[in-house]
Parts: C-alpha cells; sequence; structure tokens
C-alpha cells in the first residue's frame, strides 16, 4: 500500500465544543463538517497541557511535559527531544511547518525539513512565570478581562495578516508537492499548517462577524457564584482579573460572537487547504487531520481562555479523514500525545524507531473503525497561576483532578457534562476517587517536580535578563528566501520555467506548445 500524505491543520484555542461537527447549534464550520461527515470523530480529545507550548511540545514529542520539562510558554523545546517530524523525515518524508508551534529556544525546526513561516510568538525566556510569588501578575503578558471588553471588529489585525500568510504558504508548498509529483517525485510529504485563530483577542473581520446575528450567539450555560469555585479556579479568576472585573451581558456576547466568526475564518483555511490537496491530485492518498492545541472556557464556569482541565479547555477538536480512515465517531478518551505514533504507522513505520519512550499510542485502529480497549487520557499542567502541579486523568467517563494544596475534583461526564457536580466526596464514587488518588501519588511526585519547575524558571529568568542585556542571538525565526532562485531569471531558460511552473495534475497532457 503506498504510504499516505499526511496534512495537519491546527487551530489555536479551538475547542471541539465550538463547532458544527462536535453539535454547535450556530456555529458555521462546513469544511470541518465534511470532514468530520467522510472521516472519523473523535470525542474525547484532550491536550495533555491547556497552554500554547507545553501542549505544542506533547503533541510534537508524544511525551508528557513533566517527561520533557516543557512547563510553560517560556520553557526551552530541547533539541535533543526527538519528534514526529524527525521521525518521519528519516521514514523518507518530506516534512514542512508552515505557522505557529511556539517553538523556545534555538532550534526553530525540531525536524522538519522545511518551515515556510516565522512564528507568531517570540521563542525566548521572557514569558517565564515565577511559582515563588504566584500571586504576582505580569500584566505585560498575562491574559485579563480587557481583552474581552475589546471584542468587536477590526479591518485587520496581527492575527490575520499572520494566519493569511501561514494560509497562503502552506497552499504554496503543497503546489510545489504538486510540482514534484508533475517531475516523477514519487516522495510522501507531512505538512503542518498551524494557525493562530481563534485564539484571543477575540476581534473579527467584517466578512466573518456578518456571518452571525449578535442575538443569537448562546450564552455560558454554567456560571457557578464566587464561593462556589474550587480552589483553582479561584486563583485562575484573580490571574486574569474575572474576580474583579465584571463583565456585562453585552460584553459576553460579543466576544462569543468574535470568537465563533474567527472559527468560521479558521473553517475557511481549512476548507482552502483540502482544495489544494485535491488541486494537486492527492486527496485520495492524503490523510487530514483538524485538531487544536487546547481549548477556550469562553466565559463557561465564569473562566475565559485556558490554564485548567475543564472540559472547554482541556478537550480539542480531532478529526481525521482520508487514506484508509473510516467513517464514524470514537468515543475513546485520547489526547494529543497519540498523534506521533499514530503517524509512525501510517508512515509504515513501527516502535523500534523511537529515539526515547513514548506516552502515547497510536490511534490508527480506532481511525480505522476497529476496537480498541484503551479509554484515557493524562494531563499536567506546570505553568502560570498556580504553585503547584495540577494532574488530571481522564479514563472511562471520570475526570479526576488533583492539585496538591486544593481539594480532589472528580466528574462523571456521563451524567454531568458541564461538571457541575464535584463527586470526589461522594460515597457513591468512593472506589474511584480514592483508586484515582493513589494513582495520582504513583505516578507523579508533586514535590519533586515543583522543586524542578523553580529550578528552571530561576535559571531561565537570569537567561533572559542577559539577553535582555545583549547576551547571544535572538531565536525568532526568519524564514529562508532567495530572489535569484525564483520565477523567471536570466540563468533560467523561461520556457523551461513556465513548464515547471504550470500545473494541472487533472489534465497532465493539457500544455501549451
Amino acid at each position: 500500500m503506498t504510504r499516505p500524505n499526511i496534512v495537519v491543520i491546527m487551530a489555536d484555542q479551538l475547542a471541539p465544543h465550538w463547532t458544527g461537527a462536535y453539535g454547535h447549534s450556530v456555529v458555521k464550520t462546513p469544511h470541518i463538517d465534511a470532514l468530520a461527515a467522510r472521516g472519523m470523530r473523535f470525542d474525547a480529545a484532550y491536550c495533555n497541557s491547556p497552554l500554547c507550548a507545553p501542549s505544542r511540545f506533547a503533541f510534537m514529542s508524544a511525551q508528557l511535559i513533566s517527561r520533557i520539562a516543557a512547563y510553560d510558554n517560556a520553557s526551552e523545546f530541547r533539541a535533543s527531544v526527538p519528534t514526529f517530524a524527525h521521525y518521519l523525515t528519516a521514514l523518507g518524508y518530506r516534512t514542512c511547518l508552515s505557522g505557529k508551534m511556539h517553538f523556545v529556544g534555538p532550534d526553530q525546526k525540531h525536524g522538519f525539513q522545511d518551515r515556510v513561516t516565522t512564528d507568531i510568538y517570540p521563542a525566548d525566556f521572557a514569558w517565564t512565570p515565577d511559582w515563588e510569588a504566584p500571586d504576582e501578575r505580569i500584566d505585560k503578558w498575562y491574559h485579563n478581562m480587557e481583552t474581552v471588553k475589546e471584542s468587536g471588529v477590526a479591518v485587520a489585525t496581527f492575527q490575520t495578516d499572520y494566519d493569511d500568510e501561514v494560509g497562503f504558504a502552506a497552499r504554496r508548498w503543497l503546489i510545489d508537492r504538486g510540482r514534484a509529483r508533475a517531475a516523477r517525485d514519487e516522495t510522501p510529504f507531512c505538512l503542518v499548517a498551524s494557525f493562530i485563530h481563534p485564539h484571543d483577542p477575540y476581534v473579527a473581520t467584517p466578512e466573518w462577524w456578518d456571518l452571525y446575528d449578535g442575538e443569537d450567539i448562546p450564552m455560558p450555560e454554567y456560571i457557578p457564584g464566587l464561593e462556589e469555585q474550587d480552589p483553582f479556579s479561584r486563583r485562575v479568576m484573580a490571574g486574569i482579573e474575572a474576580d474583579i472585573v465584571p463583565l456585562s451581558e453585552e460584553e459576553v456576547r460579543r466576544a462569543r460572537r468574535a470568537y465563533l466568526a474567527n472559527v468560521s475564518y479558521f473553517d475557511s483555511k481549512v476548507g482552502e487547504i483540502v482544495k489544494t490537496i485535491d488541486d494537486i491530485g492527492e486527496s485520495e492518498n492524503t490523510v487530514v487531520i483538524v485538531t487544536a492545541d487546547h481549548g477556550d472556557m469562553l466565559g463557561e464556569r465564569g473562566l475565559w481562555y485556558k490554564m485548567n482541565f475543564f472540559e472547554h479547555s482541556a478537550r480539542v477538536p480531532l478529526v481525521m479523514a482520508g487514506a484508509g480512515i473510516a467513517q464514524g465517531s470514537a468515543s475513546n478518551a485520547c489526547s494529543l500525545l497519540d498523534l506521533l505514533p499514530t503517524f509512525i504507522e501510517l508512515a509504515g513505520g513501527d516502535m523500534a524507531i523511537l529515539g526515547e519512550p513514548i506516552d502515547g499510542r497510536s490511534l490508527l485502529p480506532l481511525a480505522r473503525g476497529e476496537a480498541n480497549p484503551v479509554d484515557e487520557a493524562i494531563g499536567e499542567y506546570c505553568a502560570e497561576m498556580t504553585p503547584y502541579p495540577v494532574f488530571m486523568i481522564r479514563r472511562g467517563p471520570l475526570k479526576y483532578i488533583h492539585c496538591d494544596p486544593d481539594p480532589p475534583q472528580l466528574y462523571d461526564l456521563t451524567k454531568d457534562p458541564l461538571e457541575t457536580r464535584n463527586l470526589a466526596a461522594d460515597p457513591a464514587y468512593k472506589d474511584a476517587a480514592v483508586s484515582f488518588a493513589a494513582e495520582v501519588a504513583e505516578r507523579w511526585d508533586s514535590e519533586n517536580l515543583r522543586r524542578n519547575v523553580i529550578a528552571t524558571q530561576k535559571s531561565r529568568r537570569a537567561l533572559q535578563a542577559a539577553m535582555d542585556a545583549g547576551a547571544g542571538e535572538h531565536w525568532d525565526y526568519n524564514p529562508p528566501s532567495d530572489a535569484s532562485q525564483q520565477y523567471v531569471r536570466n540563468h533560467m531558460d523561461w520556457t523551461v520555467a513556465a513548464e515547471h511552473y504550470r500545473l494541472n495534475p487533472r489534465n497532465p497532457d493539457d500544455r501549451k506548445s
């Protein structure tokens, strides 16, 4: 069997709840919906850390963040950690990243042969939190409620500038793969096209804003009072100032409208990339995956953004469609850790290629419609707005959340999908709560992990101070570009160049003489 191409289309801060494929009643996501209709929709997929960089490093490496010290948005992603890009390249794939991956450190490719855009966020240690001062806000880069209050419409934003570039660069790279096919190069490829939308700021362009009527936007379903919030939620609320900055109903509705508009904008990028795959004649031999790094609470439970393990923050969409993928849905809990081994299996490799142990398992049996007994996802959070690590175990219908200074939380998601009732002290769930507590103690040494987190924070803050003073080079990625080799130049025969650039795989005999 021909090894399929792999195309990952990644959103930033998109919970599955906000897509039509997962049942939202208002949002317009026709392209994601179409992929789900002809492929496999995973209904309990989670990120492994509900924050951008840690989640992405876990996704790339299939290792939990505690294993690779990927604690927060300023943690270095070490060059020595193997990624799926390394493995696929070793298996003979041509690999490319277009867009965001929030790599921190001097290695800005991590196994990708081609990287065709810069990143949208800094690659240094400036965003390092301080667990020895967990109540101290860092206003330069912490979220706050101004982001919600300023929601609305704009002709352009830095995010639309970026995503338009990411989409264009991804499509051009795919077209070049089509040109390579026309020249008899059958190398399979892996493209990751990673967009910043619908991540806040909640600002949409008029085209997408006007898709929605503000009166039709659903409001949050469950908002407990401040005194009813669990301790970790109260810390997050304090960190984003949601506990002291009131929001009007109109402000909440406007932010949610802009978010849905930006989900539709992202969906349009999915459609453009899927069309390009078809245009180059590779639809029948490509697996397309749509996912995200984490979700967005969007006012649910009185919380915004991410940084917690409630469903709207920790769950991600995961849709696979294409070569060899069955049509249906999979209820098993899984996570972004599972994509690396899935890609290796798709590429015809096996686990003997691994350079380091991984924490994921292949989802290909589920994607092919086969039964699979594993029903589990593991999460860790070691970033801002907490003084201790936070752990999550999702197994079957139950989710358990632990942080040393806080009471444990246990939710039955089948009976209580909004997580309104903490069952950790419920006699009917006593055995499950005791078992989960014992498993947490066995899996993690929370105190030691906390010491490691604080040690890296101290070293990174010292290094950042030196970098701010002028030590070393900036790590921000500059995509290479050589204009002397582009389009038509004097050392080229223009008729040969024109023949190379002309691509019509649907009718390869259609050539001008």
